[in-house]
Order: C-alpha cells, then sequence, then structure tokens
C-alpha cells in the first residue's frame, strides 16, 4: 500500500508471465475447519495492522492465517509460489497478473458470485471502471480490485506563488501546464518545472491517451487487456509535439531522467510539479514537506480525462474451500480497510462503502486537495488506461524505449510515430 508495494506489483507481470504453471486441484468446499491464507506485498508495519483488523473475522470453521512475506521480495516469493503450485488462498495482485494467470486457467473465477452476491458485496458497489478492467475478454473475473491507484499533478505551491502563477486545479489545461513548467524551471535549485516519467518512460504512450481523448480524439489503444489497435491520431500527435516541444525548451525533464528521489527532492522543494499518484500522501502525511504541496488533477483540452488503474485480490483455482475464501476476500475488501486505512490512507478502495474511512482520514490531515483530486479522478468522464496487461507487453516496453523516447527526446522525427504504431500493431496481430 505504499508506492515501492504498487511498483512491484505491477512490475511483476514480466516475471509471473515467464513462470510455468500446468493444471490445478478443483477448489470446492470441504466439511471440516479451514485455514484461508493470506500474502500481501504490504510493509511490515501495515501487515501488523491488517493482521490485527483479521483477529476479528468470526467465523467458527474459519481461521485466517497471514503470511510473513517481505515487501521488497514479493514478486520472486510469488514466482516460486505459482511454480510450486503452493499460492496462498488469497494473495495480493496487479491487474496484468489476474489477466495472465485468469486466461491461464490458474484462478478461481469470481464473476458470478460478485455479480450475483448476496447483501451489498456485489459488482455494482465498486468502482465500475476497475470491474470492467479485471474482467477477461470472456468475462472471467481471476480476482477482485481491492485498491485504486488515482494519479495527477503534485506541486509546490510555493513555488507556483513565488513565480505568480495561480495554483492548479481541476480544469486547467495541458498549455497551462507547460506554461507553469516553463516558468518554475531553473528556480530555486529546480532544473526543470516537471518531472513526468508517467509522460516520458515506458508508460509514456499509454499516459499520453490524456490529451488526444480529452481533445475528442482517440486513445493510444483501444483496450489494455485485449486490444485489437493501436493509433497515434491527428489529436495525439499533437499532444506528443507538445510536450517535445516543453522537453527541447528544458522544463519538462527528458526521457531518461532518474526518478528515482522524485519524492524526496519533492519535498525537499527541489521539483516544483512531478506527475504521480495518491499514494505519496500517506508519505507526506508522515514526512511532513517543509513546503506547502497540493495534488491536482490532470491537465485537460475539453473533456476531463484521467489514468485508471487498480490493484488487487486473487485465489487460485485449488483453494482448499471456495466459500470460505471468499468469506476473507469480502472481509478483507471491506472491514479490514476499514481498520487499515485511517492510520495509512494510501488508496482509495475498489469497493465504494469502504471509501469513507479513507477520505476522513485524509481529511483530517488535512489533505483537502488529495480529496478533491482523487474523487474528481474517481468521477472523470473519460479514463484511459496505464499499460497493456498482456505477456507480450514487454516487448511493447522495448518498441517504446528504441522509437518512442528518441521522439520525445528529438533524436527521431515525429514522422517516425507512424512506424512505431505500426510495429506495435504487429505484436497485437501476432497475439490475437
Amino acid at each position: 500500500m505504499k508506492r515501492t508495494s504498487v511498483v512491484t506489483a505491477l512490475a511483476c507481470a514480466g516475471l509471473l508471465a515467464a513462470t510455468g504453471c500446468s493444471g490445478s486441484d478443483s477448489g470446492g468446499s470441504s466439511d471440516g475447519p479451514v485455514t484461508v491464507t493470506v500474502m500481501t506485498w504490504e510493509s511490515a508495519e501495515t501487515n501488523a495492522a491488517i493482521k490485527k483488523a483479521l483477529a476479528d473475522f468470526k467465523d467458527d470453521k474459519v481461521t485466517v492465517q497471514l503470511l510473513d512475506t517481505p515487501s521488497g521480495q514479493y514478486g520472486d516469493k510469488l514466482a516460486s509460489l505459482t511454480q510450486a503450485k503452493k499460492l496462498p488462498d488469497l494473495f495480493w495482485c496487479g491487474n496484468d497478473t489476474e489477466q495472465q494467470y485468469t486466461s491461464q486457467g490458474l484462478l478461481v473465477d469470481w464473476a458470478d458470485k460478485i455479480q450475483n452476491g448476496d447483501g451489498d458485496f456485489k459488482a455494482d458497489k465498486f468502482v465500475p471502471s476497475a470491474m470492467e478492467n479485471w474482467k477477461t475478454a470472456d468475462g472471467q473475473m481471476g480476482g477482485l480490485p481491492s485498491l485504486m491507484n488515482t494519479y495527477g499533478v503534485w506541486y509546490n505551491a510555493d513555488a507556483f506563488t513565488a513565480a505568480g502563477l495561480p495554483l492548479p486545479k481541476a480544469g486547467w489545461t495541458w498549455d497551462e501546464m507547460y506554461a507553469a513548467a516553463a516558468k518554475l524551471a531553473n528556480k530555486n535549485g529546480a532544473k526543470y518545472g516537471l518531472i513526468a516519467d508517467q509522460l516520458t518512460g515506458p508508460d509514456g504512450p499509454f499516459t499520453m491517451s490524456m490529451y488526444s481523448v480529452s481533445a475528442g480524439g482517440a486513445p493510444f489503444t483501444d483496450n489494455v487487456n485485449h486490444p485489437t489497435k493501436a493509433e497515434a491520431d491527428d489529436k495525439y500527435k499533437e499532444g506528443v509535439e507538445k510536450l517535445t516541444a516543453a522537453i527541447k525548451n528544458g522544463s519538462v525533464a527528458p526521457p531518461g531522467y532518474d526518478a528515482a528521489n522524485v519524492q524526496s527532492l519533492f519535498a525537499a522543494g527541489k521539483i516544483p510539479m512531478t506527475f504521480g499518484g495518491q499514494w505519496l500522501a500517506a508519505g507526506f502525511q508522515t514526512d511532513k514537506p517543509k513546503i506547502k504541496y497540493g495534488f491536482a488533477p490532470f491537465p485537460q483540452v475539453q473533456t476531463p480525462t484521467t489514468l485508471y488503474d487498480s490493484v488487487g485480490i486473487c485465489t487460485p483455482q485449488y483453494t482448499k474451500d471456495q466459500d470460505a475464501t471468499f468469506k476473507v476476500l469480502q472481509y478483507l475488501n471491506t472491514k479490514v480497510w476499514d481498520a487499515v486505512l485511517p492510520a495509512s490512507p494510501v488508496a482509495p478502495p475498489a469497493y465504494t462503502p469502504a471509501q469513507a474511512s479513507y477520505f476522513d482520514a485524509l481529511t483530517k490531515a488535512q489533505q483537502t486537495t488529495v480529496v478533491d483530486t482523487v474523487k474528481a479522478d474517481l468521477a472523470a468522464e473519460k479514463t484511459v488506461g496505464v499499460r497493456f496487461t498482456t505477456q507480450w507487453a514487454q516487448q511493447v516496453g522495448d518498441l517504446t524505449t528504441a522509437n518512442y523516447q528518441p521522439i520525445l527526446s528529438g533524436k527521431k522525427p515525429i514522422t517516425d510515430l507512424p512506424a512505431y504504431v505500426d510495429k506495435i500493431n504487429g505484436l497485437i496481430k501476432q497475439g490475437s
């Protein structure tokens, strides 16, 4: 639930796709007492809070055991357990992992159970974009989304005020963002006005979809889970041209910029603006930067558009008792967040009734801009995916490094953009 945890989850896909997995035992119900095992990628502190919350789970026939897994080694642990067919009953997983494992028949399909469930724990109580993105092409759901990742622009309010600039807010434009970045560059120890690895890094082509879609154009791909095409229409090209110009004039950091210390540099006042997720708020709440700062929605051209993304919890086919496991899954997605998020408000739950504790904690901590931006993101009219979840996604990353990023850096002409897209369409065709 901290930033490194989320990155770990999303980076696992390539590793997991390479793991050999054969068939599994069928998971039904057992007659005797059942132990449901849970594995997370969280920190020791967060796991302690989860374990404490799980102690209040009441069912005479079910015992819950939280496995001890160091967050920094989660990917390796998950890969080895997958290979050995010893996955825990419930394990934290990224959207890419869920899509790939479900398509291979490795996970329990919860689609019918969550669609027709009893009480309030049903599909229509989850964030719609999260539920839709967790479905495979044939409608299966090998897990349930648990926490949403929302994204926006973190800004140094002191730097904006000193430069005579209005603070970023919902409805501001891409042109206004680039103009602010130009004015804030090379001031107070900041070389660049904007650090935006999500625009210039491996996932940059997907992030640029926000510009195109907001302007009435097409997204970079029609679907990140099961795409049929990639494209870069005139609006998309316009967005790339503006970003390239901003990199050229030195207001935006170029591809290859080391973003490892962005959070600490921002807190120290050395970065005026940076793209990032809502999870940074929890760290800032603890570290208390000396600067005044805020969190704003992504800029727009016309229609509010943002990235959608979520992490979740998956179950292997060979779980001992699916009914017992689902009871614990429901408890994790509801009561556990109510207990954990007030102390560490890192993300809004995908299950909307559980979001109150998250927003209440941020409001109590006077993180009002985070509350407003996360709510705006969750309600955005248009959303685009953050990356392909396919097994050949890494090949797209290689193409981006070799073709798209050099365009942003000015090493290749913008006229090479169609050729880059054609190569991706070749991968889509091969993978379909």
